[in-house]
């Protein structure tokens, strides 16, 4: 069962492709002005969802590196046992980075060329969407059952 969920998470953080073969004619013929122009703006496009794509990975890599930071602080300290400090920690980071690449994606369906992909965009954007919900409910709730009587998270693992 954890492969199976791990897989699905790793399908829906997967970056979109976008083939230039599927643009419309006027789009590939970068002789006319029109055809320049469309081009322009879809590398634009294509470059600046590269851009959100990176940040969100680069926010992921931040969560991970601050979380194992956390993990070795409290093995250290041999006081296993609650994570839920780290698991929060973590979770701020992957909320944040589920936002970019939904926002990645929301860049592609400017570009997108057919409704096939227009769909596959949708599906992960739907994914990406539930996966942020529940994230952003169950840091809520354990945020909730841990603030009343717990120091923050940073206060925690030191």
């Amino acid at each position: 069962m954890f492969c199976s969920c791990r897989f699905h998470l790793a399908t829906a953080l997967q970056p979109t492709t976008f083939q230039i073969s599927a643009l419309p004619e006027a789009a590939r013929d970068v002789t006319s002005l029109h055809g320049q122009a469309e081009s322009g703006v879809i590398s634009a496009v294509l470059w600046l969802k590269l851009g959100v794509e990176t940040v969100g990975a680069v926010i992921i890599a931040l969560g991970i590196l601050s979380a194992g930071w956390l993990l070795i602080k409290v093995l250290v300290k041999h006081e296993t046992a609650d994570f839920t400090a780290i698991r929060l920690a973590l979770a701020r980071y992957l909320a944040l980075a589920l936002e970019f690449q939904l926002g990645a994606d929301i860049l592609s369906t400017a570009i997108a060329p057919s409704w096939e992909q227009i769909g596959k965009l949708g599906a992960i954007a739907v994914i990406r969407t539930a996966l942020n919900y529940f994230l952003s409910r169950e840091m809520r709730d354990e945020r909730g059952e841990t603030h009343s009587a717990e120091k923050p998270v940073a206060e925690r693992a030191e």
